[in-house]
């Protein structure tokens, strides 16, 4: 069995732990440009960061103050085991928290179906990001 954590993180702290994980999903697997996948936001949001028993980064989420979540990622030997579940529900939580009326975010179409599952609905058209095609999705809370 595999175990793992999750805890609230925040970019001055935990900036090196969540840019491991990031770098290696979408700079280094997903071929996202460096240029586009590091912006002035990430000091501002609330950060969900997910280790490994040993303390290892394993996956990361972050979340702007309007409630748009983004920057999820979990390294590809531990997709299909809980740990983006984990960081959604830990952001959903934290939005819930604020009193925000709606989580959003921008969804590559391969999962859509998985944010579904949280009852995200998908609205607009697809559209590319960093040359992958994305759906925008709304939560309702």
């Amino acid at each position: 069995m595999l175990i793992f954590t999750t805890r609230i993180a925040n970019w001055l702290e935990d900036g090196l732990q969540l840019s491991v994980v990031r770098e290696v999903v979408f700079i280094n697997e997903q071929q996202v440009p460096v240029e586009l996948e590091w912006d002035e936001f990430d000091i501002d949001c609330v950060h969900a960061l997910a280790v490994d028993s040993d303390g290892k980064p394993i996956g990361t989420a972050r979340c702007l103050p309007n409630g748009h979540i983004g920057r999820m990622a979990v390294l590809k030997e531990w997709r299909g085991k809980g740990v983006g579940r984990a960081l959604l529900y830990r952001l959903i939580e934290e939005i819930r928290n604020q009193h925000t009326q709606q989580a959003t975010l921008n969804a590559q179409t391969y999962a859509i179906g998985f944010y579904r599952k949280f009852g995200f609905q998908v609205v607009g058209k697809e559209f590319m990001d960093a040359g992958i095609p994305h759906v925008q999705m709304v939560l309702r809370l």
